[in-house]
């Protein structure tokens, strides 16, 4: 009796020599453990529930003290054709700001200070998403919140000239700041999808900024912020407890632009272009200082790939996965993707290349894979066709040990995301506004398993059957022409035409 009692727990409180204690006792005036538990597959799965409205609820199971909210409108700057170009930039930078029930944003972020709770809005192509972390007892006062910013929001002229003041700040910051990223991924949507849907520009441009006001942005709202185009998702609460709450203050709700009639609803389907944006610019004095980053050009060629809404959708995500990369100066182990095709080909064997890494953006009706590289301005050429002949590689031979690595790590780094509350959260939502129902982690996991190198030619060879996308930034005097790319491309080895190469 001894071993398990107080003197026992005394000696190792008081830092003597370790007792012997049996880890199978439990510590006198310790509560028994209450394990959480999973009963059964019903609890791993997403349930969703249609309101009269047409308004989706959808929640995911996940123990803990705090869930996640937020609500999930299908509303984008690809809905912007018939609009000024810009507004969903405007709703972004508005968002939480005051609204019919909350005098301003701080009263809105101490509301939820009291339920420990954060807030958040970002606006994509596609979607806009309205968010909130917070304690799970706190639900009714979150959906409460989250209804009246997005139905009920004031707009203020205050307000609106305060957003047109950040909005010109962050596109001065765009163009300085020395990563490019963001700039060449609107430069090669606008390349690959010229003036249609998800090519639109994301961000507001300049002169549109004193253009977009209350009833410009009222408009638009009408059309696009109704419940048939909403879903309202959460993680970490119980199901009917959030079908409750949205029955509460979602149900029957009058918006404050008014419920007229929705006109003007864009559902045009994404049509891929091809071509090329180019911008001159001195990289030169991006980044001054003891240690500068040194002027580079930037190049970014995309191909047409599938939607996420096709069977293709996870052989394109393996082949994004085996292509990696990243700039020169990373550092890792294989984890980190040393052993992907453009560490291996093209930053291990060409010192003089800054980054070259793939990214593959997928939307409801298509998709673009492509490879940013970057180098020194007298290198654009060489750098351009070692890009396209890593794009005809794809179509080559996929070893086993390769696509085995890729899978698995595909498969990690979907598992390890969703460790995290707001990525589920997130999942949830995307996957049932799009298609009504999720497909859970098992599932996507099983369909990268079976990937095999013939689906990886296969959507490859479908690829390269279509005209190319070409974004490039900087100094683009040795730039390569449209069409010499474009026929580099249907070369068999990626090369540049042999005319070119002797006269350039």
């Amino acid at each position: 009796s001894r071993r398990c009692g107080l003197a026992a727990a005394r000696s190792y409180s008081g830092g003597g020599a370790y007792p012997s204690v049996s880890l199978t006792c439990p510590l006198p005036g310790v509560p028994k453990a209450v394990f959480a538990v999973a009963e059964g597959r019903e609890r791993f799965e997403t349930r969703v529930t249609v309101l009269e409205n047409g308004l989706r609820v959808a929640s995911q199971n996940k123990f803990g003290q705090f869930c996640t909210v937020g609500l999930l409108i299908n509303s984008g700057s690809r809905h912007e054709a018939k609009y000024l170009s810009g507004i969903s930039h405007f709703l972004e930078k508005l968002a939480f700001s005051s609204t019919a029930q909350f005098g301003s944003k701080d009263e809105i972020l101490l509301t939820l200070e009291k339920h420990g709770g954060i807030c958040d809005c970002q606006a994509s192509r596609d979607t806009i998403m309205y968010a909130v972390s917070a304690d799970a007892k706190g639900l009714d006062t979150v959906v409460n919140l989250l209804a009246d910013v997005a139905l009920q929001p004031r707009l203020s002229d205050e307000e609106i000239e305060m957003t047109r003041t950040a909005i010109r700040f962050e596109l001065e910051d765009l163009n300085m700041r020395p990563d490019p990223e963001p700039l060449l991924t609107e430069m090669i949507h606008a390349a690959a999808y010229r003036d249609n849907t998800v090519g639109l520009n994301r961000f507001c441009p300049v002169e549109n900024t004193d253009k977009i006001d209350r009833e410009v942005l009222h408009s638009y709202l009408r059309n696009y912020y109704t419940p048939d185009r909403m879903v309202l998702a959460g993680v970490g609460i119980e199901h009917e407890q959030l079908v409750e709450c949205a029955k509460k203050h979602l149900l029957g709700v009058e918006p404050v632009w008014g419920s007229g009639q929705t006109k003007n609803v864009d559902r045009s389907v994404a049509q891929y272009t091809g071509g090329i944006v180019k911008v001159e610019k001195d990289m030169s004095d991006v980044s001054l200082g003891p240690t500068p980053i040194p002027e580079l050009t930037h190049i970014m060629i995309g191909l047409e790939s599938c939607s996420f809404l096709e069977e293709d959708f996870i052989p394109f995500a393996v082949l994004n996965m085996m292509m990696g990369g990243g700039g020169s100066f990373s550092a890792g182990g294989p984890g980190k993707g040393m052993f992907t095709r453009l560490y291996l080909n093209v930053l291990n064997r060409h010192h003089w290349m800054y980054n070259a890494t793939s990214y593959h953006h997928s939307y409801e009706d298509t998709g673009l894979l492509c490879i940013h590289a970057s180098a020194d301005p007298k290198q654009v050429r060489e750098m351009v066709e070692i890009i396209t002949r890593e794009f005809i590689l794809m179509a080559g031979a996929v070893g086993e040990v390769e696509l085995e690595r890729a899978k698995t790590q595909l498969k990690s780094m979907l598992m390890m995301n969703l460790e995290s509350r707001p990525v589920i959260f997130e999942d949830v939502g995307r996957q049932v506004l799009a298609t009504n129902t999720r497909k859970l982690p098992h599932e996507l996991c099983a369909l990268i398993s079976q990937v095999k190198s013939t689906d990886i030619k296969r959507v490859v060879t479908k690829m390269l059957h279509k005209k190319p996308a070409v974004a490039a930034l900087g100094d683009l005097t040795d730039l390569p022409t449209y069409e010499h790319i474009q026929a580099a491309l249907s070369s068999k080895d990626g090369r540049l035409p042999r005319m070119y190469r002797l006269f350039r």
